[in-house]
């Protein structure tokens, strides 16, 4: 092929290649985009649940003394293996892990207590008068199947009590869990157990794996590499063989040493005297790696289809602070996903606080209009009336079908005529009368006219109450 001739098929590839990206980029602004898999919006319409649940811990917080802490969204992801565990399925599938622009590898947080914990490390908090009450409400992610309720960016509630031992602290956590529980009109009974220390735990991990061992060829694959990692996770599977051969177990509870018990007691104790319903469960392990002492988990009285769902749950992590560089610290906390109890709170039909009903619908007819109904907004608002507006619309009848949309008592009506002559036109959109009011009284009008049709409401309302006669 002479030379002329090579230029030409280069040519023509090139226009063909030219014609081949044109055709990308037209179909890639053509393209819709969607959320990305197990992510989330959460729309207006939804808000008011989350704001509630918001408001159901900022109570509870308020009540036990617990301040809310906020961490960054990525962390090193050293801190997450040291403290969640390089065997667990978190930290082995499920963490959003990159290396960023400066070579570092860091993850998106999974959890929030490894977090919490590297705070109170780094900021001195150990300085404070202990224990420390921490709370945290937020977005957490990780890599999991998506399912229904189950999302890969989650969001969280903590509460944390950090530097004291007694068992009176992992009572009151548990207090508080079943609190915000039975806020949303949810009976729930705690799933207890302890598992140990260090000291006196690897005895009991020796004996069940001797036990487990019997069984090792009808363990589940998950299970059967968990044997010599991380036996006590076989202990809560959700596999059907797994859960039979458990079943018949050793207890934990049998093996612990002396100071366990007498505080596993203890915390049994103060639950009874604050009268939450409990179960002794020696399945309940929790599955990450700074667990010591007391695990829980909450359950509903009765699950769905009559199964058990973990709602949420926590326990003691004394041993914490010291796997991530700081000296030995006692813990305690729990954790909550928020999206189920939204969930729950719709199952119920729990009561929920509705957006404040807006009181003024601010209508205007010409540009002018438009500039004094910007103004007036501002005016009304600062004078503490609830407020709205249409002033993106031009027509009259657009802006008072959104005025009856949006349910306003009272709309003002800005145009020409009431520029000129410095009126208002205030009109009672359940009545349709219309009456026209000095401008500079028009804030003093509307706010009598509030107060009387609140009046007109508590009124009928005591009639209604009474009954006929």
């Amino acid at each position: 092929m002479n030379a002329r001739n090579i230029i030409f098929y280069k040519l023509i590839n090139l226009k063909n290649w030219m014609k081949k990206e044109i055709q990308i980029k037209k179909e890639f602004k053509k393209k819709q985009f969607q959320l990305v898999r197990g992510m989330k919006d959460i729309l207006p319409e939804e808000q008011k649940y989350w704001l509630h649940i918001e408001d159901l811990v900022r109570r509870l917080a308020d009540k036990y003394s617990f301040q809310r802490i906020g961490m960054p969204i990525v962390e090193n992801t050293e801190l997450f293996k040291r403290s969640v565990g390089t065997a667990t399925d978190i930290v082995e599938k499920e963490m959003y892990s990159f290396f960023d622009k400066g070579n570092e590898n860091i993850s998106l947080r999974p959890e929030f207590t490894a977090g919490i914990a590297r705070a109170y490390i780094e900021h001195g908090m150990l300085n404070l008068p202990q224990p420390v009450k921490l709370y945290a409400l937020g977005p957490c992610f990780r890599y999991d199947k998506p399912q229904a309720g189950r999302y890969r960016q989650f969001n969280q509630i903590n509460f944390e009590i950090i530097g004291e031992a007694d068992a009176i602290c992992d009572a009151q956590v548990i207090l508080v869990a079943y609190q915000l529980y039975q806020q949303i009109n949810l009976q729930v009974v705690i799933q207890i157990n302890s598992i140990g220390c260090p000291d006196c735990r690897p005895e009991y991990e020796n004996v069940l794996k001797d036990y487990l061992k019997k069984y090792r060829s009808k363990l589940s694959e998950v299970s059967g590499k968990r044997l010599s990692k991380n036996p006590l996770r076989i202990l809560d599977s959700k596999e059907k063989d797994d859960q039979e051969i458990v079943k018949d177990a050793p207890q934990q509870v049998d093996y612990l040493c002396e100071g366990c018990r007498e505080h596993f007691i203890q915390v049994l104790e103060y639950l009874d005297e604050l009268e939450i319903p409990y179960a002794l469960n020696s399945k309940v392990v929790r599955g990450l790696d700074y667990y010591t002492r007391t695990t829980f988990e909450i359950w509903p009285v009765e699950g769905e289809d009559g199964r058990m769902v973990e709602l949420g749950g926590g326990g003691r992590y004394d041993g914490l602070a010291e796997l991530i560089g700081g000296r030995p610290t006692p813990a305690v906390g729990f954790a909550s996903g928020v999206e189920r109890l939204v969930s729950l709170i719709k199952e119920r039909k729990a009561p929920v606080k509705e957006p404040e009903s807006l009181d003024i619908f601010l209508a205007q007819l010409g540009i002018e209009a438009r500039k004094r109904a910007i103004t007036l907004f501002e005016e009304l608002y600062e004078a503490d009336i609830k407020v709205t507006e249409g002033l993106a619309r031009r027509g009259l009848k657009a802006q008072l079908e959104l005025a009856n949309k949006l349910g306003v008592k009272y709309t003002l009506i800005l145009g020409q005529k009431e520029l000129i002559d410095g009126t208002i036109m205030i009109r009672d959109m359940e009545g349709g009368i219309q009456e026209v009011v000095d401008a500079k009284k028009v804030i003093l009008e509307v706010k009598k006219r509030l107060e009387k049709a609140r009046v007109n409401v508590n009124e009928l309302n005591k009639v209604s109450a009474i009954g006929p006669t």
